[in-house]
C-alpha cells in the first residue's frame, strides 16, 4: 500500500462521522456464516457493528486514520455502557440535553487510553452529537440547512419523502423538485473542487476522470424518482441535516441486543487491511468499502492480489465503486470469480444511491 497518503492526507480529524455505505446489501452480498472471521475497513465502525450482527468469531476494523478509529472505540463503548436509547440520544440520533453525562459512564468502557484523551479533549464534539462533527456530515448539513433552502422550502422537501406511489413519486421529482435552481446550486456544490476541498479531500478524487457533478446528479435523480428515496437514511440526512426516524442498520432496535453480545467479537486496529491479514491470520469476508477509489491501477492490482492471498476456501470480498472503476476479479481472473448476478440486484437496491456499483467476488 502507498503509505504517502498518510503525507497527503489531514488523519487528525474525523472524516466521516457515519458509514455512507449500505450496510443491508453489504450483510447480504456476504452472507458471512456464523463463526466467519471478518476483516472490515474501519471508516466510522457503523458496517464493522452491523456485521456482529452475523454472529461471527471476529471482526476486525481496520483503518489507517487513527481519530477514526477513536471514533469507532467510542461507539464500542457505548455498546457496553449505555441502552439502546440513551445511545441513540448519546450519539445524535435522538435530542438530549447533556452528552457529556452519558460520557463520564461510556469513557470508562474505551479500551485505548489514546482514544479516551481524544474524546476528554474534544468534550464539544461530544455535546453536540458526534454523528454531525465529521467533515463529510458538515458539508451535506450545509447544504441541507443553508444551500437547500434557496432551492426548495421545507414544505417541499418533506413532500419529496413523504410517502407516495411510485407514479406520484417520479411526477412531483419531474415537476416540483427538478427545477433549474436545483440543477445550477448542484452543479456547483457538487462540483469536483468543491466536494474534494469541504466534503472529502482532493486526494481521494485523484483518480476520478468524469465529470462530478453531472455523476451525481445523474445518479440522484434515479433515486429521487424512486420510491425508496422516501425510507433511506442516507436521502433523508442528505436533504433535511438529520436522519430523522430512520436508522442504520447497526441502530435498528431489532438488531441491537445481538450486537451487544457480540461486541467483544469486534477488534479495532490501525493500519492498512493487508496488514491486518499478517497480525490476523486469513478471513472469511471482507468488507473493503471503496478503497480502491484512492489507488491508481497498478496499486490497485497488487493490492488485489494481497487481499485475495487473505482469504480462506469460499471466501467472499465485497467493496463499492463510486466513479473510479475498479473491479477485483477483472485483475484477478484466475482466482476471483465475480458474483454478476448477485452484485447487479444488490447495486439496484443499494441506499447509497451515488454509488455506481457494488461488487462481490468470491475466492475460487
Amino acid at each position: 500500500m502507498n503509505n504517502d497518503l498518510k503525507k497527503r492526507v489531514n488523519f487528525e480529524i474525523i472524516r466521516y462521522a457515519n458509514c455512507w455505505e449500505d450496510a443491508d446489501i453489504l450483510l447480504e452480498g456476504l452472507s458471512p456464516l456464523p463463526n466467519s472471521r471478518i476483516l472490515s475497513v474501519g471508516s466510522a465502525g457503523d458496517n464493522s457493528f452491523s456485521l456482529l450482527a452475523t454472529n461471527p468469531a471476529l471482526v476486525v476494523a481496520v483503518d489507517i486514520n487513527t481519530t477514526q478509529l477513536y471514533l469507532i472505540g467510542l461507539k464500542k463503548a457505548c455498546f457496553l455502557t449505555l441502552s439502546y436509547q440513551e445511545m441513540l440520544a448519546f450519539l445524535g440520533f435522538a435530542p438530549c440535553e447533556n452528552r457529556l453525562a452519558y460520557f463520564e459512564r461510556v469513557k470508562i468502557a474505551i479500551e485505548s487510553n489514546k482514544a479516551r484523551y481524544y474524546w476528554e479533549n474534544n468534550l464539544p464534539t461530544l455535546q453536540e452529537g458526534v454523528i454531525y462533527q465529521g467533515k463529510f456530515e458538515k458539508y451535506f448539513r450545509f447544504f441541507a440547512l443553508k444551500i437547500l433552502p434557496f432551492i426548495h422550502s421545507r414544505k417541499t422537501t418533506d413532500a419529496l419523502l413523504a410517502y407516495k406511489d411510485a407514479e406520484a413519486q417520479a411526477v412531483f421529482y419531474r415537476k416540483k423538485w427538478n427545477t433549474w435552481r436545483w440543477r445550477w446550486f448542484f452543479s456547483i456544490f457538487f462540483s469536483k473542487y468543491v466536494m474534494g476541498r469541504y466534503g472529502r479531500d482532493p486526494e481521494f478524487l485523484k483518480w476520478v476522470q468524469v465529470p462530478v457533478s453531472t455523476y451525481i446528479y445523474n445518479k440522484a435523480s434515479v433515486h429521487l424518482q424512486s420510491v425508496r428515496a422516501q425510507s433511506n437514511f442516507i436521502l433523508r440526512f442528505n436533504l433535511t441535516g438529520s436522519f430523522g426516524d430512520l436508522l442504520p442498520h447497526y441502530l435498528q432496535e431489532s438488531n441491537f441486543e445481538t450486537i451487544r453480545q457480540n461486541i467483544d467479537k469486534l477488534t479495532i486496529q490501525e493500519g492498512y487491511a493487508q496488514e491486518a491479514i499478517t497480525k490476523f491470520g486469513k478471513f472469511d469476508a471482507m468488507n473493503l468499502s471503496n478503497i480502491f477509489e484512492y489507488m491508481d491501477k497498478d496499486l490497485f492490482a497488487r493490492t488485489a492480489e494481497e487481499l485475495a492471498n487473505g482469504l480462506n476456501a469460499n471466501g467472499r470480498l465485497a467493496y463499492w465503486n463510486l466513479m473510479v472503476p475498479r473491479l477485483m476479479s477483472e485483475v484477478l481472473p484466475t482466482r476471483l470469480a465475480y458474483q454478476k448476478e448477485l452484485s447487479e440486484a444488490l447495486t439496484q437496491k443499494d441506499k447509497g444511491f451515488f454509488y455506481n456499483h457494488f461488487f462481490v467476488d468470491s475466492l475460487l
